[in-house]
């Protein structure tokens, strides 16, 4: 099932993670072929190494010691962008995230992807910046301070980023806009409708936190507006899904359990609240998986199957409690929005693949009065962001996104709705490298500016 050689796979190191993993897990794949047409590396290559069915048999292979963990299996890992479009093709349930993050920890622990330049680069990132929060809006600040004192511009118009290295050359463009309030500015510890009918936890998230606090403030106030006490960590640790994605393990548990501390210091107890909200779809989807992560920790397991229960993704929360409908002032008439032209929405691949969420964010952004929702062509097809797969595979990566951006044009929006502050920086970037005046929304700003405009505020 591979067009990977075995002797280029044999003798390098022994797996770890995916030897005690369960097996019935490694042999769900009936290889059938059906997740083959939705993969982007298999639709692009049409090698079948580069196919989930031929990533499992390798997997499978060295489950089961009939191969080793080597350089070929660990930049074939790589390659995959975890999208986990094939979990929703696949007919027989398989569960591809759980064998990819374990077979990146046994690439990781092997050590044959190592060298000087990537274990710094993990190392800063990974174990120290987004292991410690301080740390992380540290370099939040300096970015944000490079950006507004004119020495970005400076850089730029002299041209002088041509004398960095080729691939950090081409990172520059995709630096996201630094804002200058993060959430605990415009977010307090506890806020209150004037008829709360629910109590729930909010997390904040790394990337969300840095660079749209506003879409937390926003959903904070959808939240208030639909009757929800809103309680909110001043400070909250990254909820590990970038470690786990990348091999990780150790740490992203580590992490798992100081989200859980941190909102259990807020809020008393889990059992005191009835959701905790995510509005990131990456982070969400790895968030619901606490009690896989935890299960074998006996200080932490039960807390986090409670944990696991009750997260949410903010635009399945309101479908499950209903949404308010946005109001005028004197609540009589709806408010509406006077878009020019229609908003499509890109599906995240880890809300609509990874939480099988499709619907709800349509639902909520229907429920604006004056929004014409346009179905956007391939709208769960990945745009390459991929948590660092824009930064690991170049090239992969700027495919994808202009594969996405032509889907786009398809529609005639200038507003595209997106769930994910990973695929909202991507396409802000791939807009300003076309020159186009798209507008990267959240469904949830959509909403919040519809109760602003109809005065509804808690």
């Amino acid at each position: 099932m591979t067009d990977i050689p075995s002797t280029a796979l044999k003798g390098e190191s022994k797996p770890h993670h995916l030897a005690n993993l369960d097996f019935a897990v490694l042999q769900q794949c009936i290889h059938c072929g059906m997740c083959l047409p939705t993969c982007p590396t298999y639709d692009t290559t049409k090698l079948e190494r580069n196919s989930p069915r031929g990533r499992i048999a390798l997997m499978r292979n060295i489950a089961e010691g009939h191969l080793d963990v080597t350089r070929a299996f660990g930049e074939e890992l790589y390659f995959c962008l975890g999208c986990l479009a094939c979990e929703t093709a696949c007919p027989a349930g398989v569960n591809y995230a759980r064998m990819f993050e374990e077979a990146r920890a046994d690439i990781e622990d092997a050590g044959v992807l190592r060298y000087a330049k990537r274990d710094f680069v993990r190392a800063v990132m990974l174990r120290f910046i987004f292991a410690h929060p301080l740390a992380l809006k540290a370099l939040g600040r300096l970015l944000r301070l490079y950006q507004v004192s004119g020495l970005e511009w400076l850089v730029r118009k002299l041209r002088l980023t041509a004398l960095l290295p080729a691939d950090l050359r081409e990172l520059e463009p995709l630096t996201p806009r630094i804002q200058p309030d993060f959430s605990d500015q415009l977010i307090g510890p506890v806020e209150s409708p004037a008829k709360p009918g629910y109590r729930v936890g909010m997390l904040t998230g790394c990337v969300q936190d840095l660079v749209y606090p506003h879409v937390n403030r926003d959903t904070v106030d959808v939240l208030l507006a639909n009757g929800c006490e809103v309680v909110t960590p001043a400070a909250q640790h990254c909820c590990g899904s970038l470690h786990a994605h990348n091999g990780e393990l150790t740490l992203a548990r580590e992490m798992a359990r100081k989200s859980i501390d941190d909102m259990e210091r807020a809020a008393g107890s889990l059992e005191h609240l009835d959701a905790i909200i995510t509005n990131a779809a990456g982070c969400g989807s790895h968030l619901k998986h606490y009690d896989d992560l935890l299960e074998h920790d006996p200080q932490y397991a039960r807390r986090a199957r409670l944990w696991s229960h009750k997260l949410k993704d903010i635009h399945q929360w309101l479908a499950e409690i209903g949404i308010t409908p946005p109001q005028t002032t004197g609540g009589s008439q709806p408010s509406t929005i006077n878009y020019q032209l229609p908003v499509t929405y890109h599906e995240a691949c880890h809300l609509c693949h990874g939480q099988k969420i499709t619907q709800q964010p349509r639902t909520v952004l229907k429920s604006i009065p004056g929004l014409k929702l346009v179905e956007l062509p391939e709208s769960t097809w990945c745009c390459g962001s991929a948590g660092v797969y824009n930064i690991t595979q170049p090239e992969m990566s700027h495919r994808l996104l202009e594969r996405k951006l032509d889907n786009i044009a398809k529609t005639g929006a200038k507003v595209v709705a997106s769930a994910n502050p990973g695929c909202s920086v991507q396409l802000e970037a791939g807009a300003r490298e076309r020159g186009e005046a798209l507008e990267i929304v959240h469904p949830i700003t959509l909403l919040a500016r519809a109760y602003r405009k109809g005065g509804e505020h808690s």
